[in-house]
């Protein structure tokens, strides 16, 4: 059984399809005030959105902490990967015509920063 458990969490489908779930689910809550078609919407857009971040945010902290060094190398690609993710979101919930945007990102946010925070510092610390 735990060979099985350690090949689903090394599975990127199993990364992507967790993210498109939990987070196009917050995406229904944040805006489960408004009308069934708008809250769909917003959870289709965001659990697309977060399942492409979770399969690229891995790589792009790669990159960008091998280019970094110095203390840059601990803060500039976890800023960088929230900035992109940020303005991601922010500009596919507008074009979409998401009511509740803000409370709609945030827990992404908090979430896609907090691992691109910890696995940069991971990798960096490997490095050093």
């Amino acid at each position: 059984m735990s060979g099985l458990v350690a090949r689903l969490g090394r599975s990127s489908a199993v990364h992507v399809a967790f993210a498109f779930v939990a987070m196009g689910s917050w995406a229904l809550f944040a805006n489960r005030a408004y009308p069934l078609p708008r809250m769909l919407l917003a959870g289709l857009v965001q659990g697309a959105l977060s399942g492409c971040l979770t399969l690229f945010l891995k790589r792009v902290v790669e990159r960008l902490s091998a280019i970094f060094s110095g203390p840059l190398r601990l803060v500039a690609p976890p800023v960088i990967a929230l900035l992109g993710s940020a303005t991601l979101l922010v500009t596919f919930h507008m074009v979409s015509g998401t009511p509740e945007i803000l409370k709609t990102i945030a827990v992404p946010l908090l979430v896609s920063t907090s691992y691109a925070a910890l696995y940069n510092y991971s990798i960096s610390k490997g490095r050093s």
